[in-house]
């Protein structure tokens, strides 16, 4: 018999958001260790071009298993819409924290350290309102998306490559400003295992504020009850 099958439903959810989480982590940094290694030759376009197939990847072969969260903020906002019940809630932050964690760890013993392991930082010649500002709309427009694709169950197929667009464009237009991490954990390991925390509060706060924002308007705007978890 094979494993997934002797496996429950939360546990596949489980395996699937750790193992998510950790590509996404791996090719969102190890992108920027592998530019900084090479002096900046790769250039912004591949920093954002790896986690945008990252994330269309991980989307297409975990979607129907755990909704592919891969990210406490987008998890906050399901939370919100009631797309999820409250009791999964510590399931998915657990499996994206350790995912993230392995990620971490799989760049700085094998891709490298430079850059500090990836770690998102803002550009601190803008003003903290404003990288403030750009962290919360970088992460309402994966959020607006990511319900869009929701709402139309899987906008005929393209979800994925549209949900990994968005982060990607994200990435190439705003990182200059805020690093747009737009997940938390993606901006948790690697700055816990370079230690480099300064900025960490800024990933912990403003991704929320942003997903939670387009949570309240989809939820208030568009929800469905008949078909949301917990009712």
């Amino acid at each position: 018999m094979k494993l997934s099958n002797k496996l429950s439903s939360n546990q596949k959810k489980f395996v699937a958001e750790i193992v998510g989480t950790f590509v996404i982590v791996v090719l969102a940094t190890g992108s920027v260790v592998l530019d900084a290694k090479s002096q900046g030759s790769l250039g912004l376009q591949f920093v954002a071009f790896a986690p945008f197939v990252g994330v269309s990847l991980m989307v297409y072969a975990f979607g129907k298993i755990s909704m592919a969260h891969f990210n406490p903020a987008v998890t906050i906002g399901f939370l919100i819409t009631k797309h999820m019940p409250r009791n999964l809630l510590p399931l998915y932050v657990i499996a994206q924290i350790v995912g993230s964690l392995l990620g971490s760890l799989f760049v700085k013993h094998v891709i490298g350290t430079e850059a500090n392991l990836g770690t998102n930082a803002p550009n601190h010649s803008f003003s903290m309102p404003l990288i403030f500002g750009v962290e919360v709309l970088a992460t309402a427009l994966l959020m607006g998306v990511i319900m869009v694709v929701v709402h139309t169950k899987g906008l005929r197929g393209f979800g994925g490559i549209v949900i990994g667009c968005i982060v990607g464009l994200d990435i190439f237009f705003l990182s200059f400003i805020s690093g747009a991490s737009m997940n938390p954990v993606r901006s948790l390991a690697p700055a816990i295992l370079s230690g480099v925390i300064d900025d960490l509060w800024l990933y912990w706060s403003a991704t929320f504020v942003g997903s939670s924002i387009v949570a309240f308007i989809y939820r208030r705007n568009f929800r469905n009850p008949n078909l949301l978890a917990g009712e």
